[in-house]
């Protein structure tokens, strides 16, 4: 004897209609109990009374969903995404298989897929932390948050780089991207100075303590502690504001991680593994994750100022600091001098203060009084030619040893170390040598002084240093 396995819906319908039959209920009142059409109703009668209680079993009972996917398509979208993005998320990949592939499915669809397929694993739940919101800003350009997020962005297809991020507070809108090569002062001097030309000025900017906003050393022979980049914005009265926690500036760090998943992903499937190719493509991918991310604000109004009329972009976003000129017409500035040329403005300037101005271009200028005053340079860190060795009983190994200990001290071969950071510009006047190899202190006054390899009269005169050697 077969058993009937019926739902709790069944079994309620079959006794309703039980006591239809009986003449102890209507149909309408029935169909009412059931929260279903008169008619309905008269459908589910007829088959009680055909077919007993097994006709009141639903005949989807054993067939597949109208709703499921063709075996075809489903192995279609596994292999896309164990292919191409085995290691995105499933709303990004969705995302991306409706925009490349056109092939368009539900996030949690996918997910399920994806978990089945081995590819994806849910994240543990993790335990909630009591902190206190901060809730945004009214207005667009009341404040931006800016960040620099260090990070293998090509993978290995190029050199790690840093990320320059300027994001609205009010509306998580991305307003400004900029791939260089170091989080430095010229870096932030160029992207803030495009992003101004852009959008305006903003009534302030939200950044973390780095040393590009903030001098922790201020001291009376330093002034008030303002950095150079905070010179430039005070100079064009947009305020800085130093946060003293990630957390405090936390749209932008959580921008950062975003960037760090999505873009890295869209420029590995754009083949971009440089920092030129990816500045040409930021802006494209910016108007995409702004339409996904961004929010309005509570208030419509936009916060951005137009420059002033006297507001020149080119002569405040530069490195300047003041020197004294000699009586021999000369200063000094990063271990190089700058002699100037003899004219009727610099022949005054003996004994007086003039600055030195250096643009993230690379330029560097002498100014007095708005003159731009010509000048020569003497770069006092000339590199020393080492003479051959020549191998000669202990020579080569002295020779070794003192080059050793000259490359652990190369005081006079070091810039200042208040010199901005030059990695970003592309061109200047001051190349760094080349850095020495790392040596053990340990191991130079422990080695022993060893006799070199006797050389054969062939050698030696390849080498130029046969007229040195005493015949015997």
């Amino acid at each position: 004897m077969a058993v009937l396995r019926m739902s709790t819906e069944e079994l309620s319908r079959v006794e309703t209609l039980m006591h239809v039959v009986s003449g102890r209920m209507t149909v309408t009142q029935a169909a009412r109990l059931m929260s279903v059409s008169r008619r309905h109703a008269h459908r589910l009668l007829t088959r009680y009374l055909d077919d007993g209680s097994s006709g009141l079993l639903s005949r989807r009972r054993g067939r597949p969903s109208n709703r499921r996917l063709d075996d075809a398509i489903r192995d279609q979208i596994v292999a896309l995404v164990r292919t191409h993005y085995h290691d995105f998320g499933p709303t990004l990949a969705a995302e991306y298989l409706a925009e490349r592939h056109d092939l368009r499915i539900s996030r949690e669809k996918l997910r399920q897929m994806m978990i089945e397929a081995g590819i994806w694993k849910d994240r543990q739940a993790r335990r909630p932390r009591p902190y206190q919101p901060r809730y945004r800003r009214d207005c667009r350009g009341e404040l931006i948050q800016i960040d620099g997020s260090k990070h293998w962005w090509f993978e290995d297809r190029g050199p790690q780089c840093t990320l320059l991020v300027y994001i609205d507070d009010a509306t998580s809108e991305l307003m400004h991207l900029r791939m260089v090569e170091s989080e430095s002062t010229f870096a932030y001097m160029e992207a803030t100075r495009a992003y101004i030309e852009r959008h305006g000025k903003p009534v302030a900017f939200y950044s973390d303590k780095h040393s590009v906003f903030r001098n922790a050393r201020a001291s009376a022979a330093r002034g008030d502690g303002m950095t150079h980049f905070g010179r430039a914005l005070d100079a064009l009265n947009i305020e800085i504001i130093c946060a003293n926690s990630p957390q405090a500036k936390g749209r932008v760090e959580r921008a950062n991680a975003t960037l760090q998943d999505r873009l890295v992903k869209a420029m590995r499937l754009e083949g971009i593994s440089s920092i030129a190719d990816a500045n040409a493509f930021l802006d494209s991918y910016m108007a995409r994750h702004n339409e996904r991310f961004a929010r309005p604000a509570f208030d419509v109004r936009d916060l951005h100022r137009p420059l002033a009329p006297h507001d020149d972009l080119r002569s405040i976003m530069v490195w300047r600091e003041q020197r004294t000129v000699t009586a021999a017409l000369t200063l000094h500035y990063n271990k190089a001098m700058f002699i100037l040329e003899p004219n009727d403005v610099s022949e005054k300037l003996a004994r007086k203060r003039v600055t030195v101005c250096e643009y993230p271009d690379g330029r560097l200028e002498i100014e007095h009084e708005g003159h731009v005053l010509p000048y020569r340079q003497f770069d006092k860190m000339r590199q020393v030619n080492q003479p051959a060795i020549v191998e000669n009983k202990h020579l080569d190994a002295a020779l070794l040893l003192a080059r050793q200990m000259q490359a652990i001290m190369p005081h006079h071969r070091k810039r200042n170390n208040d010199a901005p950071a030059r990695r970003d510009q592309p061109m200047h006047l001051f190349p760094e040598p080349e850095p020495p190899a790392k040596i053990d202190r340990r191991k130079l006054g422990g080695s022993k002084l060893k006799r070199g390899p006797r050389l054969s009269d062939e050698a030696l005169h390849e080498r130029g240093t046969l007229r040195f050697v005493q015949r015997t």
